[in-house]
């Protein structure tokens, strides 16, 4: 079949989005790898599907699924790009929309600039909620991999992540540090691996390597996650500026129970058909 999409970016996190609204879209994991292919197909670190609902008070649905086809709950980059792609083109003429999630409701304003504020929920430490199995909750812990042990901090902003400082984000290694992260199996959903370096109380450097994806530009998810982490652990004060190597996102978060507000830019790249 041919399938129209749309190719967006949200700090070099890039995306298909596809408008499953007046007709459902059903792909298989074989047919999402295929467009998330950057050599034999589209390419992009997620495919977006954006879809109706039925729920009261609630304007659309969103579903999010990786480059490796599957399916998971949350995505902050993608909901930037959710947003500015269902007023650009022409599904609503709100710029605040509520959406659902596998993870619950979000709400998402698309500001004058064209940069995009998300309210992401309050962030999870509840070990059991994220999920990650330990004996006690604690703001760090010590996670054993092949050759060391690394400290990390365990949350969820919808999705698990897992913060790990580094002195320097350049030469952290990322490339074999992350996937013995993310597959660890005290994270029974896996997890996304984050390298967070401290610039100072206010602005940090950040490199994620993402639950089936692999290194991104940046993660929304991890943003927060990482700017959330520090302000607990003392060494961060809100609002942090996250420096990704694709572009830099704002997070807010006044503390426990408040919700974790980020502000990014997203736009469209182009559109296009593709067959599958």
């Amino acid at each position: 079949m041919k399938l129209r999409f749309t190719k967006m970016q949200g700090a070099g996190n890039d995306f298909v989005v596809i408008d499953a609204t007046q007709a459902p879209v059903h792909l298989s994991h074989g047919q999402i790898q295929h467009i998330a292919n950057r050599f034999f197909g589209v390419g992009c670190d997620q495919l977006l599907m954006v879809e109706s609902t039925d729920t009261a008070g609630v304007d659309f649905r969103y579903r999010i699924f990786n480059a490796d086809g599957g399916e998971v709950e949350q995505c902050g980059n993608g909901a930037r790009c959710f947003v500015r792609f269902v007023v650009e083109k022409g599904l609503t003429h709100k710029r605040e929309i509520k959406v659902e999630t596998a993870s619950g409701v979000i709400t998402l304003m698309l500001q004058d600039d064209g940069q995009v504020t998300v309210n992401m929920g309050a962030p999870r430490f509840i070990p059991a909620q994220i999920p990650f199995e330990t004996d006690a909750q604690a703001s760090t812990y010590e996670l054993p991999l092949a050759h060391d042990t690394v400290t990390i901090s365990a949350v969820s902003m919808g999705n698990p992540h897992a913060v790990m400082l580094v002195e320097n984000v350049h030469t952290a290694e990322v490339a074999s540090l992350g996937p013995q992260i993310e597959s660890h199996p005290r994270f029974p959903q896996r997890v996304n691996a984050g390298f967070m370096q401290v610039l100072n109380a206010h602005e940090i450097n950040l490199r994620v390597y993402e639950r089936g994806s692999g290194e991104t530009l940046a993660c929304g998810t991890g943003a927060c996650a990482a700017a959330v982490s520090g302000i607990q652990l003392g060494t961060l004060q809100s609002p942090v500026k996250v420096h990704t190597r694709g572009g830099i996102l704002t997070i807010q978060w006044a503390g426990d129970g408040a919700p974790v507000m980020m502000t990014g830019p997203a736009e469209i790249v182009f559109d296009g058909e593709i067959e599958i």
